[in-house]
């Protein structure tokens, strides 16, 4: 349903996009992840038809988006991080007056429709500068259904919503994404992993992942699990037994605490936590503390990020003398 090719981005002298492809299946839930300044907003801005690229192409269910933007803008629903509500309006007025933009022919059934399927149908007489951020946050959802468009794409749907909100949401578009091609951006990685198929992250506008939410962890750790230790010994001890295993699994100690960390590739746990029990019963190290953890998508954002986070820190050190 999305088709990007070779995507290509300069603000002047700084590329903010350097190349980059994907597709976005037909009712796929696409997570779209990246750090500040990686591009993501770029990248979203252009596939709404909000800004040019500078090279590449981009194609919404088959329709190039430069030749025929307004083509391909009608498939596109959107809403943006701040949804352009118009307080002194009730819903209906608003949800009509997106309706008439946009071209439908039956509004009044457009608004029936979109606000049962968003779940504001009890509020449509109200002021939508009277309604809660949730009930604010589904309207621009409404208004991002009108006129059935065949993709939506949703920047940060669930900020500064209260948690029974978020749930809520979330629900719902897990429900959208049965009968649309869904781009979702948010901050909130544990909301990613909940709600989409399969993750895209950006960074110094490349892509530098791509697959479902399982398979990233697999192929930046090895694994999505990883055992914590703690045992009855000083840092060297616990190393040199650590360090005799060390074909089967890596680990590093967790800052300001006595816990290991340690990942071990494409092995069972089951056989690791034998060795470990093992090799620290023989150096006559007692085990206080030993756990699986699972490996969290914001765990491989950070690790995948990790270079960027450090060049901006350094930057921002050269430039102001300190960090901040």
């Amino acid at each position: 349903m999305i088709e990007v090719k070779n995507l290509v981005k300069n603000y002047g002298d700084k590329r903010a996009l350097n190349n980059i492809s994907f597709t976005v299946g037909e009712d796929e839930i696409l997570g779209f992840l990246g750090p500040n300044g990686a591009g993501k907003s770029t990248t979203m801005n252009i596939l709404t038809g909000y800004i040019s690229m500078t090279s590449g192409e981009v194609k919404i269910g088959g329709i190039d988006i430069l030749k025929d933007p307004i083509g391909a803008k009608r498939l596109i629903g959107y809403l943006p991080e701040q949804p352009p509500l118009y307080p002194e309006m009730t819903v209906t007025e608003y949800l009509d007056f997106v309706c008439e933009l946009k071209g439908v022919k039956d509004r009044a059934e457009q608004v029936k429709a979109i606000a049962a399927k968003t779940g504001v149908g009890n509020v449509l007489e109200r002021r939508i500068g009277n309604l809660s951020k949730g009930y604010r946050q589904r309207v621009g959802l409404a208004a991002a259904l009108a006129g059935d468009p065949k993709v939506l794409i949703l920047d940060e749907p669930t900020v500064g919503l209260d948690p029974g909100q978020i749930v809520e949401i979330r629900s719902l578009i897990r429900s959208l994404g049965k009968a649309h091609t869904v781009i979702l951006s948010s901050h909130i990685l544990s909301e990613i992993s909940a709600v989409c198929d399969r993750v895209l992250i950006i960074n110094d506008g490349k892509i530098a992942a791509e697959d479902t939410p399982e398979n990233i962890k697999r192929s930046v750790f090895g694994s999505d699990l990883r055992i914590l230790i703690r045992a009855d010994g000083t840092d060297d001890e616990i190393r040199a037994v650590l360090d005799k295993l060390s074909e089967d699994l890596t680990y590093e100690k967790r800052k300001d605490t006595d816990e290991y960390e340690l990942a071990f590739g494409n092995r069972e746990s089951r056989e690791i936590s034998r060795k470990l029990f093992f090799a620290f019963a023989n150096a006559n190290l007692p085990i206080l503390m030993q756990r699986e953890e699972e490996i969290t998508l914001e765990d491989v954002f950070m690790k995948i990020t990790a270079n960027s986070r450090n060049s901006e820190i350094t930057s921002s050190a050269g430039k102001e003398g300190k960090i901040e």
